[in-house]
């Protein structure tokens, strides 16, 4: 029959894992923090994409879009509070679940994050595998 392979099996399953791959937008300004988020939730098998802040976001969620976002509230140009109001009010992006993790500990700063639509608050200096829970708690519930 066919002289060549038709289908390469090993591009394959290289596709299809890369698929399954849930996307983390990581929105922090500290670059130490931004790298160790990153590479905590890549040792987890989950696709990050990073900003360091507000104005980075467009470029961040260019062509595709994201499972879950970790914003920080000290943020440059707009704070963590008003961006996290501003995509809990857009069509399209209020669906995506959203952790503050952030140095504001206040309990006025977490009850202002969930009332901003924050689906979780992990508060610095955090646990890893409290940061690795939460993002998998979610993204199990958002079936991704």
């Amino acid at each position: 029959m066919a002289e060549g392979q038709v289908v390469d099996l090993a591009a394959l399953r290289q596709l299809k894992a890369q698929k399954a791959k849930p996307t983390v937008l990581v929105i922090e300004d500290d670059e130490t923090m931004r790298a160790a988020l990153k590479r905590i939730l890549e040792t987890d098998g989950i696709d990050v994409r990073t900003a360091a802040d507000g104005t980075q976001l467009g470029a961040a969620l260019d062509n595709k879009m994201v499972d879950l976002i970790m914003l920080d509230i000290g943020l440059p140009w707009i704070n963590g509070f008003e961006l996290a109001k501003l995509l809990k009010e857009h069509p399209v992006l209020k669906s995506i679940p959203l952790i503050f993790v952030s140095g504001h500990t206040s309990d006025a700063d977490v009850k202002q994050g969930f009332s901003v639509g924050a689906d979780d608050y992990i508060k610095k200096p955090f646990d890893i595998e409290k940061v690795r829970r939460a993002v998998q708690a979610l993204l199990k519930l958002n079936k991704v």
